[in-house]
């Protein structure tokens, strides 16, 4: 089950964003300022979740975890930035 949760997050980050935001206080708890919370959702979903459940597990930002946002954070911007190669490319 915990595999199948994680794909979903993986497929539908701003679904997942929303669902928390509407039905717990989990990203209230991550973020103070509603502003970086939009930001995030239209920008960085995925990063967005990842600083979530890293500041609600009380995870420090270093070592590990801080691989583990800089991967979410490459994720993000790889799916931005991979429709405008694809059309350059033709």
């Amino acid at each position: 089950m915990p595999c199948l949760l994680l794909l979903l997050v993986l497929a539908f980050p701003r679904i997942v964003l929303a669902l928390l935001y509407l039905l717990s206080h989990y990203l209230q708890r991550a973020y103070d300022n509603i502003l970086i919370l939009l930001l995030g959702f239209l920008f960085l979903p995925l990063t967005t979740l990842t600083y979530a459940w890293m500041v609600n597990n009380h995870r420090h930002l270093e070592g590990t975890n801080l691989i583990i946002l800089i991967v979410a954070v490459i994720v993000d911007v790889g799916g931005l930035g991979g429709g405008e190669w694809h059309r350059r490319r033709r």
